[in-house]
Formats: C-alpha cells, sequence, structure tokens
C-alpha cells in the first residue's frame, strides 16, 4: 500500500472519529411519538394503511431479484468475496419488504424495531461494499463483522433505551446518515475498480429524495389527495435499490472497459497467406 492511500485511510478514520464524538457531544434524541401518525390512514381489502403497506413488495422484490443474480454468478465481479458485501445488503433489502409492511400495518415503536433493524443491515451491506471496492476487499471482509454488530446494534440502543423510558437516536443517527457522507468521499478519494460509478451517487441522491419526501408526508398528502409524502418516500427508495442493482448488472471492471475502448492493432498476416 502506498503511503498516499495509507494517509487518505487515516483521514476517513480520524473523520469518523471526529463526527462519531460531535453525536456523542449532542443530547439525547427520543422518538417522536407524531412520526407514526402518517398522512395515509386509508384501508382497502382490509389492509389499514394500505399504499403504505402494499409498497414494501417492491423492496421484497427488488431485494430477492439482487440475492438471485448474486446466486446465479450473473454480475461481473472481479473478487467472488463481493458477493458477501451485496449479498448482506440485498438480503436487507428483502427482509425489509416484510418489517416495514409489518411496521406500518399497525405504527408503533414495537415495529419501528423491525423496520429499522433490516435497514441497518442493508445499509451495512450497502457501506462494506463500497470500502472494499475502493480500499480492498480484505479491508472490507475485515470491517463487515463490526459494521453488522455496529449498524443494527444501534437499533437495538434505542430500543432498549425507548423501553428505559430515555429514548436515544444518536447511535441510529450516525449509522443511518454517516455512510451517505462516506460514500462519496471513499468516490473521490479512491480509484475505481468498476466502471459506472456515479450510479452510487445516483443512488444516494435517490434515498436523499426519499427522506425528504418522508418529511413532507402530510402536505403532500393534502396536495394530492391521493399520495402520501410516506408511500413517495417508500417509491423512491426502492428506485435507489433498483438503481443499484443496474449499477451492477452493467458495470464492468475498468481494465476491461479500458482494453473495449482501446483501438485494436491491424492483424499481421499469416506467413501461408501471399
Amino acid at each position: 500500500m502506498d503511503s498516499r492511500k495509507r494517509s487518505r485511510i487515516r483521514f476517513i478514520g480520524l473523520l469518523t472519529l471526529a463526527v462519531a464524538l460531535a453525536v456523542a457531544a449532542l443530547p439525547p434524541i427520543p422518538q417522536p411519538q407524531q412520526y407514526h401518525a402518517f398522512a395515509d390512514q386509508r384501508a382497502w381489502l382490509g389492509v389499514p394503511h394500505f399504499l403504505n403497506v402494499v409498497s414494501n413488495a417492491l423492496f421484497l422484490g427488488l431485494g430477492a431479484a439482487g440475492l438471485w443474480r448474486l446466486a446465479g454468478d450473473r454480475l461481473a465481479l472481479i473478487d467472488a468475496r463481493e458477493r458477501w458485501f451485496w449479498g448482506v445488503f440485498f438480503f436487507g433489502i428483502a427482509a425489509t419488504g416484510f418489517t416495514s409492511a409489518y411496521y406500518h400495518w399497525t405504527p408503533d415503536n414495537a415495529g419501528l424495531f423491525w423496520d429499522r433493524l433490516t435497514m441497518a443491515i442493508a445499509f451495512m451491506g450497502w457501506l462494506a461494499a463500497h470500502l472494499a471496492e475502493r480500499i480492498g476487499v480484505r479491508a472490507g471482509l475485515a470491517l463487515l463483522p463490526a459494521l453488522l454488530l455496529l449498524g443494527p446494534g444501534a437499533v437495538v440502543y434505542w430500543s432498549l433505551s425507548e423501553a428505559a423510558g430515555a429514548g436515544d437516536l444518536r447511535p441510529y443517527g450516525f449509522m443511518h446518515f454517516y455512510p451517505a457522507l462516506l460514500v462519496p468521499l471513499l468516490l473521490w478519494l479512491f480509484p475505481p475498480r468498476y466502471t459506472r460509478a456515479g450510479d452510487a451517487l445516483a443512488v444516494l441522491v435517490l434515498y436523499a429524495a426519499a427522506l425528504v419526501a418522508e418529511r413532507l408526508d402530510h402536505w403532500l398528502f393534502a396536495l394530492t389527495g391521493t399520495l402520501s409524502g410516506h408511500t413517495l418516500k417508500h417509491l423512491l427508495a426502492a428506485l435507489a435499490v433498483y438503481w443499484a442493482l443496474r449499477m451492477l448488472q452493467r458495470r464492468h471492471p475498468v481494465g476491461d472497459a479500458e482494453r473495449a475502448r482501446a483501438p485494436r492493432s491491424p492483424r499481421r498476416p499469416s506467413s501461408s497467406t501471399r
């Protein structure tokens, strides 16, 4: 490993520590109970909060599609061990299809725990995949167990703090939002191993749009009378997952792409040709 790469890894480590300390310095952040009061309360076919529940089928389908692609060796991966990272990501997405539907059926903290737990698994798989691609597969494999402990662990901590009457979302907020800062930094500081690196930024933009839609839940439902901001959040987040799967299907190792673009030298005639 050259000195430039080592210095950039140290920078990432120091930045992560600084952000973690800044978050720890904040006062505890409890879960607002009005979060569960979604704008669209309509039921249909016996399903309460129908659109918020059934829109989660997109996560189940996309997660299953990603796992099927991985199992069938249909993705161009330089190192077969990279399947671990994307497998965790798509497993978390597919599981979120169940847990988010369960939460939206009867929104409360108990259901939200399972929803956030599976989302944390997906986020950690996404982050580990980019750490592996930009820093190295060995680094990604070494960090994946820690990430799978810290991400879901932050959700467990939040749930226990709520049960103790002193809810605290700080660790979950850090594990949820910090990857959105870290992944663009990884894309900027370290060279790509695959083409279509810009698709990772598109995924982040789509997820950011989903979070904005969530904040506009009641306003959008009042405006449209049909589509709430939270249902739109599910649609945009599912589009982000689709874009990640699309990236994996269409990208190639950087060396292969360069060879494909390089002009071919003219073939020399064989000695038997006159």
